[in-house]
């Protein structure tokens, strides 16, 4: 039988990559410095080759080391996905859960929705973290994040998705502005606008162009929004018109703004919400009872 690692010595492995200092990566696993050394030799023996090279002022992980520590990261994912598994066994939506989520979704969503899930699920400890898609997507297939929160369409890859709501566009403008008089503005009248979207790398730009085909169109690149808030106030102080979710609407966005917003006039100009978990992940049936709850408490928002 062939001889392998220890989940002992795959967390020592991820700790040291996580502090980059033995003796920081000791104190989080709880451990001795000797004894997070030792252990980690003795996984270098086992697979015969160098994972780390040991210098006086750094810790640099070898070739090998760095694929080693993708899979030691993966494999302990799944060892407490399994514990988390058995516990919701018992219990459902129990221990913990790491969900990612963007920032054009979590702050207008999660507000109105998390209470009602600790009200039904009291024993879930929801740990969040808050980044851009394609680095959520990293951490996920990392086994850093356990599901994330996300605006799709979007390429992930071999991964489950449940769309849980849609997420319409609306066209937001100063009053006085022509197209502010419109009950539905149409995409072929943003044309020709200054149209200010997030900076590249924001699923929210893209989704905005795609969903209302404005792939074409002018868009104001004298400056870079990171976030809806800093858009909404360059709208607010005349620099050009923007495109927001309704998500982001209803959650009070344009509150202490002038602006105003119209539906477009284009039932595809829109984003879905979705979570979205690892293919073949042993909690598949915990995640999907949470996306039905999520699910009806998005549904009952809109009511």
């Amino acid at each position: 039988m062939t001889p392998l690692p220890t989940l002992k010595q795959l967390r020592y492995l991820v700790a040291l990559a996580e502090h980059h200092h033995f003796g920081r990566a000791a104190e989080a696993c709880f451990v001795t410095q000797s004894t997070l050394s030792a252990g980690l030799q003795e996984l270098e023996t086992l697979l015969g080759t160098a994972l780390v090279d040991r210098g006086k002022r750094s810790v640099i992980f070898t070739p090998v080391g760095e694929a080693v520590l993708r899979r030691a990261k993966r494999l302990l994912s799944d060892a407490e996905d399994l514990v988390e598994e058995a516990a919701a066994g018992q219990e459902p939506l129990c221990g913990r859960l790491r969900m990612g989520v963007i920032p054009t979704i979590g702050p207008f969503l999660l507000p109105r929705v998390l209470p009602a899930l600790r009200e039904a699920y009291p024993s879930l400890k929801l740990y969040l973290t808050e980044d851009r898609t394609d680095r959520l997507v990293e951490q996920l297939k990392d086994g850093a994040l356990d599901i994330l929160l996300l605006a799709l369409p979007y390429d992930i890859g071999d991964v489950e998705t449940v769309v849980m709501a849609e997420d319409p566009f609306y066209f937001s403008c100063l009053p006085e502005h022509p197209l502010a008089q419109r009950n539905l503005v149409p995409a072929e009248a943003l044309r020709g606008e200054s149209l200010l979207l997030l900076e590249d790398g924001h699923c929210l730009r893209d989704h905005a162009l795609a969903a209302c085909r404005l792939e074409g169109a002018r868009n104001e690149q004298s400056f870079r929004a990171t976030s809806l808030h800093t858009l909404v106030q360059m709208a607010d102080n005349g620099l050009g018109v923007t495109l927001l979710p309704k998500l982001a609407l209803d959650g009070k966005l344009l509150d202490g703004t002038r602006l105003v917003a119209r539906p477009m006039d284009d039932s595809e100009a829109r984003r879905e919400i979705g979570l979205v978990w690892r293919r073949g992940t042993a909690r598949r049936a915990e995640f999907q009872l949470l996306a039905d709850f999520l699910k009806a408490q998005i549904a009952a928002l809109s009511t």
